[in-house]
């Protein structure tokens, strides 16, 4: 019998409100933004903050997101974070999905590139932000512990 069987009965998913997730996207350093390259879809692991309800990555001016983005100034993106237990398997995952614009003004621009830190060796010199347009989120309760979130 598989160890893992007897979880799966007693976890149940929650679905969180837009406030409840974000905050949660909040609380992570890096997720993963989805976009169109080559008419098919992309996925980058990137480093980021909530500013509000916008989400604020940072990017090479070369990187295949920052060219999307550039070419369409009303491209379609999904970000996603998650922080799951692989063995207790409870945990949380946050989709949001908007707008993302490149950041041009120089005071905004200023302000997140010392909140924005890299996470990886080279020049990060563009900042995207993703206007929200849905939020979802849900979390992986363990079934006799579920506590309402209002979504």
């Amino acid at each position: 019998m598989d160890p893992f069987d007897s979880l799966e009965e007693t976890r149940s998913m929650v679905n969180l409100s837009r406030t409840e997730s974000l905050r949660l996207l909040a609380s992570v350093p890096f997720g993963r933004v989805v976009f169109t390259r080559d008419a098919l879809p992309a996925i980058r692991p990137v480093n980021h903050i909530v500013d509000g309800d916008q989400v604020i990555v940072r990017t090479r001016l070369s990187s295949r997101l920052t060219t999307t983005v550039r070419a369409d100034s009303e491209v379609v993106v999904a970000f996603e974070a998650d922080e799951i237990d692989p063995v207790r398997r409870l945990g949380w995952s946050v989709v949001v999905t908007g707008i993302a614009r490149t950041v041009t003004d120089p005071m905004r621009v200023a302000r997140y590139d010392r909140q924005v830190r890299p996470w990886i060796d080279g020049l990060m010199d563009t900042i995207v932000a993703i206007e929200p347009t849905l939020v979802t989120g849900v979390r992986l309760v363990e079934r006799g512990s579920i506590r309402a979130e209002a979504s």
